[in-house]
C-alpha cells in the first residue's frame, strides 16, 4: 500500500510556482557549509522557491525531469 503511493508520487509531474519557467531554475550554495540548493529563483525576493538539496549531479537532473524539463548538458 505505501509502496504504491510512493511509486505514484515519483511518476507524477510537479507543477512549478505561478509564473515560473525553466529559465527561472537556479542553484545557490552556502558559503559556510557548501550545501547546494536548486529551485525556482523569485526575481522580486531573491529566494528559491520549492528548493531541493543537491548532493550529486543526478539530483539536478532529477529536479529538471520532475517538472518535465530537459536537464542541461553541462552540470
Amino acid at each position: 500500500m505505501w509502496l504504491d503511493r510512493w511509486k505514484k508520487q515519483k511518476t507524477e509531474k510537479k507543477i512549478p510556482p505561478d509564473g515560473m519557467t525553466e529559465s527561472d531554475i537556479s542553484t545557490q550554495s552556502s558559503i559556510c557549509t557548501g550545501e547546494t540548493l536548486i529551485g525556482f529563483l523569485d526575481a522580486k525576493t531573491g529566494r528559491l522557491l520549492q528548493a531541493v538539496v543537491v548532493r550529486t549531479p543526478a539530483d539536478i537532473t532529477a529536479f529538471y525531469r520532475s517538472y518535465g524539463y530537459t536537464p542541461p548538458r553541462h552540470i
